[in-house]
């Protein structure tokens, strides 16, 4: 697992397979895309570590970037065609868009943008949004834990925000905009962490090295953890039950004297080995 720097360009998948060229390895994968027009931290995992990159669903997000007033676009971001121009944002003083800000913070419902790979009926969104058929996503709950107003240059928002899983930030500098009665979409962003991991951490995709990955057990430090034997490590790696001693949740993280072994589900007074991270 390592953090890299993604620049704005190039594809979440497209850093991937530099990741993969850079490390002489096959199996990457990362924890949560950046869009093409985004730059900023992308979290790689590397080998049988993917196959824990759900326990990093729940990581908050950090974010600086620009909400363009004015402009509302197909992609709901810069790349995307416009749809309505106006403007009504000439009279907004940075103290209403502060206030349109708050409005967002908090638990809210949020529109997926039509373009993104949310799926409908068995295919992505944008595919659809592509071919110019009509794309109607539910709202879904998300998070945003932070978000506040750093300048307002007119047209120009910047701000800053902290988000839990799930959370677009083009559907929020659309909906700011549609709040402020003048459109908007996202101008320019820049995820700076991901959970543990900041952008001053990260490196560039093409110098990623070996010596640049991290301890997996990163992605399992929620969990409670649970220390095995040698005779209990042996037993995990093939599978088999190991006793739960004690340790409480449905997950749990097993660790022997040479790191994590993987983790473990609750099967009555013991725990079950779903995921193997070592060799016996």
């Amino acid at each position: 697992m390592a953090p890299v720097a993604k620049p704005a360009g190039p594809t979440s998948h497209d850093v991937v397979a530099v990741a993969r060229r850079a490390l002489g390895v096959e199996r990457v994968g990362h924890l949560g895309t950046l869009d093409p027009f985004a730059a900023g931290v992308l979290v790689l995992v590397v080998g049988r570590a993917t196959r824990l990159a759900p326990l990093a669903a729940g990581w908050r997000k950090e974010y600086e970037g620009v909400i363009r007033l004015g402009r509302v676009t197909t992609t709901d971001d810069p790349t995307g065609e416009t749809v309505t121009e106006s403007d009504a944002w000439r009279g907004l003083s940075a103290e209403a868009v502060a206030g349109a800000l708050e409005r967002f913070r908090g638990a809210l419902d949020q529109r997926p943008p039509a373009y993104s790979a949310v799926q409908v009926g068995g295919e992505r969104a944008y595919r659809r949004a592509r071919r110019h058929e009509p794309v109607d996503l539910a709202p879904r709950r998300v998070e945003v834990h932070a978000l506040e107003l750093v300048a307002f240059a007119p047209p120009d928002v910047r701000f800053r925000a902290t988000v839990g899983a799930g959370t677009y930030l083009r559907s929020l500098a659309r909906d700011v905009g549609a709040a402020l009665g003048c459109g908007a979409h996202l101008a320019a962003l820049v995820r700076t962490a991901v959970g543990p991991f900041r952008l001053e951490d990260a490196v560039r995709p093409e110098a990623l090295t070996r010596a640049h990955l991290r301890d997996p057990a990163l992605l399992v430090a929620d969990l409670p953890r649970r220390d095995l034997t040698a005779e209990e490590r042996d037993a995990a790696v093939h599978g088999r039950l190991v006793p739960a001693e004690g340790v409480t949740g449905p997950r749990v993280a097993l660790f022997a004297a040479d790191g994590l072994v993987g983790v473990a589900e609750r099967s009555g007074d013991a725990l079950r080995p779903r995921v193997v991270l070592v060799d016996a």
